[in-house]
């Protein structure tokens, strides 16, 4: 089986590189990395891509790159996926920190780049827009949330963190509550990208610029019960749903089994679990009265 070790970039489309590249610039506080007439790559500051933007329909996300450990053999790892039917494909430079990786689709259409070996793009030190430590994760909305689970579990290693009854997935790689989540809808599309910044103080600070450049959140300031993290919600203008969040649950040891202890863990230790139908959007914060499915009243 394949073990992903982390989340790397997605790539996005959009009818307007110059509107996004301003955006993910000045707002999100990402560097400018590389710039053709077939888009644009972002990253940290701190050196880790984590945005590529092509030419296309607004709010859609073609692939989704995951690095394996380094040293990984790729030929090996696209043997193991021919063995379960998976065709996959060699590229090279996929973008300035990525050489090599093996190229396949997914369950639901999205194009997997693995990758095993990544050179940090240059430390930017200037200071626009929040500036966020890495793209923490990526929510899809799909038909057939088992079926997708089964194979990032089973294909790639990720771990369930935490059900919310059998509509909500969240999948993780690596000590984070999760890099990936899977939420049913009869309509097939991308429910939201997510930053991590450092704390909640940087959260405020968002607030204030998003406010700044007239952008209004849709939901939050508030801490979320699945994941337990405190997250805000805003759109872009291709009406990519974007996520700013701190003080996710960790998992620092997978023998264990139990994300890092809280104060406010609902239980001791707190397990990967199946949550009910009535759990709560968050725990405090804009929304905490009321019950949804799926988080999907998330504007």
């Amino acid at each position: 089986m394949i073990n992903v070790r982390r989340l790397g970039h997605a790539t996005l489309t959009s009818p307007d590189l110059d509107r996004q590249v301003a955006y993910y610039t000045e707002i999100v506080g990402l560097s400018l990395i590389e710039r053709s007439g077939r888009g644009a790559l972002l990253a940290t500051r701190q050196g880790l891509e984590a945005i590529a933007i092509e030419p296309g329909e607004p709010n859609a996300l073609t692939r989704l790159a995951f690095q394996v450990a380094p040293g990984s053999d790729l030929r090996a790892l696209a043997r193991d996926l021919a063995k379960d039917g998976i065709s996959s494909e060699r590229r090279t430079s996929i973008t300035p920190g990525i050489d090599e990786a093996i190229v396949f689709k997914d369950p639901k259409g999205t194009l997997i780049e693995l990758f095993s070996e990544y050179r940090f793009a240059n430390e930017d030190r200037s200071q626009s827009g929040v500036m966020p430590i890495k793209l923490g994760h990526v929510a899809y909305r799909v038909t057939d949330v088992q079926n997708v689970v089964k194979f990032y579990t089973g294909m790639l290693g990720f771990r369930v963190s935490d059900w919310r009854d059998d509509s909500f997935a969240f999948l993780r790689c690596g000590p984070d509550h999760h890099s990936v989540n899977f939420v049913f809808d009869e309509m097939p599309q991308l429910h939201h990208i997510a930053f991590e910044v450092k704390d909640w103080a940087e959260i405020q600070k968002a607030c204030e610029w998003l406010a700044k450049n007239d952008i209004h959140l849709v939901w939050g300031p508030g801490r979320h019960i699945i994941g337990h993290n405190i997250a805000i919600y805003h759109r872009n203008a291709d009406k990519v749903r974007v996520e700013f969040f701190c003080e996710m649950d960790q998992m620092k040891d997978e023998a264990l089994g139990y994300f890092d202890p809280r104060p406010w863990h609902q239980d001791r230790p707190q397990r990967p679990k199946v949550w009910g139908p009535q759990t709560l959007r968050n725990y405090w914060g804009f929304g905490s009265e009321r019950i949804i499915r799926g988080y999907q009243t998330i504007e």
